[in-house]
């Protein structure tokens, strides 16, 4: 099962302009590239929006949720594995270039396939943080090939915050972490990546520059982390990237005023270009955590959340579509970039390299890495 959906992601792949050399599609399916929302929906019609966004708007990715948390029920998108298998087939039907069909499938707390819904059990960060790495990386694989069997290629995992803060709401109390030690924390997020690109799943380390210390959640309001926060917390980034562990790396809804006195890192040139893409020296795709955070939504319009965001260095904006649920938040986002080009506050040249990104991390999805051998962006 595992190889015909991996050979089919390389057909789709190699015959999809976008990678075939033929050039950049049209200007407005190069903005769609840059979102990934959620959407509602088990099974979907032809009427449903998400189509239309991956049709007509050329979406570049959704996330998939157990939970509807705005309508407090269960069974959004994930019921069964049958049932998951034919809705990522369809997605992909619709789409004209690959999507990320993604998914937070972390382990312990935080994960989306549950074995309610009839998924095997997978443990914490801490939980495979008190093994060694090469258990961490099996942890990966397993997790790799449930994910690829499934149809989802992305998995916004490992978290590589430092436990400095046990009891953090967000990280510490949900046992998202690997340990309190930022090289153990390099270990293991290294091997659950390597794990998972063993099956051609894209990891995404998440929160920078690191959610450890928090005392509150940005999920509910403005997350401050400036009297907490230390250079530590950047290790496990330092050590990652330069071996190209993970082609996405997640910026949290840090205000963190050492580097930015203003905004939080996911609206902050000085975070994200001056401190990922130049001074740690990232490459790759820089995503938003979910736009509709009340760390977002409390302080900034969605217009201006939108333009700050790419301003800053961020590639991909994600709507998760759960905290609030917006049907119509694709055709609004892309209006809102072709409106910052319009008016000269965005470049085209600044969209193209977002588009550019993307597109490498999506050739990489016909590529998955040997469980023993590099990692898929490794320097020499």
């Amino acid at each position: 099962m595992i190889r015909i959906v991996l050979c089919a992601v390389v057909v789709f792949v190699l015959q999809t302009p976008a990678f075939a050399g033929e050039g950049r599609p049209e200007f407005r399916a190069m903005l769609g590239q840059m979102l990934l929302v959620g959407f509602r929906g088990a099974e979907l019609s032809d009427e449903d929006s998400i189509l239309r966004d991956i049709r007509e708007h050329n979406l570049g990715g959704v996330i998939l949720f157990d939970r509807d948390v705005q309508l407090k029920t269960v069974g959004r998108n994930i019921q069964s594995p049958a049932q998951v298998r034919a809705l990522t087939a369809r997605l992909q039907a619709a789409a004209r270039t690959p999507l990320f069909i993604a998914v937070d499938q972390e382990g312990g707390r935080v994960r989306r396939l549950r074995e309610a819904a009839g998924f095997p059990f997978s443990p914490s960060a801490k939980a495979m943080g008190q093994g060694t790495p090469d258990e961490t990386r099996q942890e990966g694989e397993r997790t790799g090939r449930l994910l690829a069997d499934l149809g989802i290629n992305l998995d916004f995992a490992p978290v590589a915050d430092v436990d400095v803060n046990p009891a953090s709401p967000a990280i510490g109390a949900l046992e998202r972490s690997f340990s309190a030690d930022p090289e153990t924390v390099a270990a293991h997020a290294g091997a659950f990546s390597r794990g998972l690109l063993s099956h051609g799943v894209l990891p995404c380390l998440k929160h920078f520059p690191g959610h450890g210390s928090a005392m509150a959640d940005s999920h509910l309001g403005l997350t401050d982390i400036s009297r907490t926060w230390s250079p530590a917390e950047l290790i496990p980034y330092e050590r990652l990237i330069p071996l190209g562990a993970s082609p996405l790396i997640m910026c949290g809804h840090l205000f963190l005023e050492r580097f930015d006195a203003d905004h939080p890192a996911t609206l902050s040139p000085a975070v994200l270009t001056g401190l990922l893409r130049e001074r740690l020296g990232f490459k790759d795709v820089i995503v938003s955590d979910d736009m509709q955070m009340r760390a977002i939504t409390a302080h900034y319009g969605l217009e201006e959340a939108v333009l700050r965001a790419v301003e800053a260095g961020v590639d991909i904006l994600v709507f998760g579509n759960n905290l609030d649920y917006d049907p119509d938040i694709v055709p609004k986002a892309v209006d809102i970039l072709v409106r910052g080009v319009d008016s000269g506050r965005l470049s085209r040249q600044r969209i193209e390299a977002s588009f550019d990104r993307i597109s490498k991390a999506k050739a990489l999805l016909a590529t998955p890495q040997g469980a023993t051998n590099g990692f898929a962006g490794e320097r020499s």
